[in-house]
């Protein structure tokens, strides 16, 4: 019962804290829309033009590429702190040598797509 306890306050908790944030926001922000603050913003910069631009796909390709070394860094680093602990063993080494693997085939992939060029179409 001490179980359900505790997952009810942190529930209770967290829906006390987002209605506090909301009711927060309410009474802190403006409710007159002026309009400079109607007009687009982005990053400083002042719009041109139309306001509907489309991206291009593969930047998309970019940020999974971004993320894919970013999760082996984040796996390999630590490993590689604790690798010093004799219980580890050549269990832990297999396991590493496995997950560099299977990010080394997803690397072979992207290259095979061309997407590790830089002069892309």
């Amino acid at each position: 019962m001490e179980g359900y306890l505790a997952v009810a306050a942190v529930v209770l908790a967290g829906v006390l804290l987002v209605t506090a944030a909301m009711l927060a926001r309410r009474l802190v922000a403006p409710r007159a829309a002026t309009p400079a603050g109607r007009t687009t913003y982005e990053s400083g910069v002042d719009p041109v033009g139309a306001g509907w631009a489309q991206s291009q796909v593969r930047y998309l390709s970019f940020a999974f590429l971004y993320v894919v070394f970013a999760v082996d860094a984040v796996y390999l680093f630590p490993w590689a702190l604790v690798l010093r602990d004799a219980d580890l063993g050549v269990a832990s080494l297999v396991e590493v040598l496995v997950f560099v693997g299977v990010v080394l085939l997803g690397l072979v992939h992207a290259a095979r797509r061309g997407l590790l060029r830089w002069d892309l179409p």
